[in-house]
């Protein structure tokens, strides 16, 4: 008897995705990664359902990093009812605004954080976990603003080891699925 799939569309999507090189960094292409190809409501539907099961929502605030981590807090914003704003790359110079460094696999640069307020507590959505280096910069930014992250949820975790990330961080980190590419193509790991 085959095992059920705790995230049907969310496995179909992935096992479908491209696997393109990124000077020489496996990137898979996919909707909830890229919105390549298109991302259908019912998968935004599936994947909103699953954060909401895996997370314990004790926060003020969703605060996702742009570009795809804002389909995934506007859908968990409307399932929830919780607010929610964006880690944006663009500098506003408001009043309180928290800049970050944050650096992934395959590329670096500037973020900005508007609308956190000291003593917040925060849930951190993004799509995928790789090294650890976004979550990090995050999470470090927000602390030194004096924000409270009280948890981090991501879609795909391409991480080695996400329990030992989240210790480091002293951050829940949470995960859909665990994924990985293999000789080109994309395979999901058993949790």
């Amino acid at each position: 008897m085959a095992m059920a799939v705790r995230f049907p569309l969310l496995t179909e999507s992935f096992l479908s995705s491209q696997v393109v090189d990124m000077g020489g960094y496996p990137y898979f292409v996919n909707p909830i990664s890229d919105g390549i190809p298109a991302l259908s409501k019912e998968l935004l539907d599936e994947v909103s359902a699953g954060i909401a099961e895996v997370c314990d929502l004790d926060c003020d605030l969703i605060l996702a990093p742009e570009a795809m981590g804002i389909p995934l807090a506007t859908a968990l914003s409307m399932r929830t009812g919780l607010p929610f704003s964006i880690i944006r790359k663009r500098r506003y110079g408001l009043p309180g605004e928290i800049r970050l460094d944050q650096t992934t696999g395959y590329s670096g640069s500037a973020m900005y954080i508007n609308g956190v307020r000291k003593g917040s507590r925060i849930l951190i959505v993004d799509d995928v976990v790789s090294t650890g280096g976004t979550l990090r910069s995050v999470v470090g930014a927000l602390r030194g603003g004096g924000v409270r992250v009280s948890e981090a949820v991501v879609v795909f975790s391409k991480c080695d080891d996400l329990d030992a990330l989240g210790h480091e961080l002293g951050v829940p980190v949470r995960r859909l699925l665990d994924v990985r590419s293999s000789s080109g193509r994309p395979e999901i790991v058993e949790q």
